[in-house]
């Protein structure tokens, strides 16, 4: 009789990676994508100057990003990270490499996913936030100032309080890394939508130490425990006539722009005030020239007030280096300091803080309400 050939069972089946394989992976990922950037970001300025590259940060990142995943992962590779690690990612279900429509679909929803978010979700929020003003305008004028606030209007009036949280994704980014400190599967959202885990390609001894990263995942949840519990705290204790005053607030007591701003007078209420300064002059904003005259009832210049290619203007700032901004290379147009003390030109400076809120030279922390134009 024949000698039976070895039944598949026999192979070798290789196990998943640990956490710890996956976020160094990660990390030599993010590494080689930043050197990526970085020479890309050197070409755009080279090409279209410095203000150009500044401005399309955002869109030279989702490009690099794109790029390098397509170069690997895309046509079936490893990637860099993958390679270091000795791991390859397969399909959860069946174990095997995944075909071209997942990883198509994991591509598309890491990168080009938060990228559209990024850029819907501060029109979505402007939309939301006129329209909840406005129905609260609209229920103080009908039932008055010692009116008892409905069930519906107390919803409206917390949903506007907390608008950027509830739009925001990021809670949902943090609940998928919590899991992945348990489970060690899954550390991009990505991947857990398409089913793609990773396995090692290498036998691992059992001698060898595979540690998780639970304790990690641990501390996330107190945290989001402690934030969620804090923000109960917060809005339980809030009573009917905190409701009638803050709608009454909203009407008389603070600026309502019409594109759906509010800019509070309180000076610890930054949110709207940062909606204001984040969303009325970029493109995702919207903002445009004429609105911001119907707006602020004041005509919008085409040049900029204070340019220092005369040299009669602000005789006081010495020097041909430092009459120029250190982003666009050009003279100073309307000349704006950072807390820091560095001078530079008003868009230009705005354009980076919104990008990354840093000063450029020294990186110190830099917030776009707190540069203040010079005047004189």
């Amino acid at each position: 009789m024949a000698e039976s050939s070895p039944t598949p069972s026999a192979s070798y089946n290789y196990p998943f990676a640990a956490s710890p394989d996956i976020i160094r992976s990660n990390q030599k990922d993010a590494y080689f994508q930043g050197v990526l950037l970085e020479q890309l970001s050197s070409v755009l300025r080279k090409l279209y100057g410095a203000r150009f590259a500044h401005t399309y940060t955002s869109e030279a990142r989702t490009f690099t990003e794109l790029l390098y995943l397509g170069l690997t992962t895309g046509i079936g590779n490893r990637t860099l990270g993958e390679e270091y690690c000795d791991i390859v990612q397969v399909e959860d279900d069946t174990l095997r490499l995944p075909p071209i429509s997942r990883r198509a679909g994991y591509i598309l929803t890491t990168i080009l996913l938060p990228y559209s978010l990024n850029r819907i979700l501060p029109i979505l929020r402007r939309r939301v936030r006129a329209k909840l003003e406005a129905n609260q305008r609209k229920a103080l004028r009908k039932g008055g100032a010692g009116a008892k606030p409905t069930t519906s209007t107390r919803l409206q009036a917390y949903i506007l309080a907390n608008l950027d949280t509830i739009t925001s994704p990021s809670p949902l980014y943090a609940v998928s890394l919590a899991v992945f400190y348990f489970t060690g599967a899954y550390y991009h959202l990505g991947k857990r939508l398409w089913g793609l885990r990773y396995i090692f390609t290498r036998r691992v001894e059992e001698s060898e130490q595979r540690v998780g990263y639970e304790v990690l995942g641990v501390l996330l949840v107190l945290q989001m425990a402690v934030q969620s519990w804090l923000h109960i705290q917060t809005t339980l204790p809030s009573s009917n006539t905190q409701t009638i005053a803050n709608a009454g607030a909203l009407a008389g007591g603070s600026a309502v722009l019409d594109h759906g701003v509010e800019v509070s007078l309180d000076p610890n209420a930054y949110s709207s005030n940062n909606a204001l300064l984040f969303e009325s002059g970029g493109a995702a904003g919207g903002g445009s020239k004429d609105n911001l005259e119907k707006i602020t009832h004041t005509p919008a210049i085409t040049e900029p007030r204070y340019n220092l290619k005369d040299d009669e203007t602000m005789q006081w700032i010495n020097g041909r280096q430092q009459r120029k901004c250190t982003l666009c290379l050009e003279e100073l147009k309307d000349p704006s300091v950072t807390t820091c003390g560095h001078v530079f030109c008003w868009t230009c400076i705005g354009d980076w803080c919104r990008e990354k809120p840093e000063c450029p030279l020294c990186r110190q922390m830099s917030l776009v309400q707190h540069i203040l134009p010079l005047r004189g």
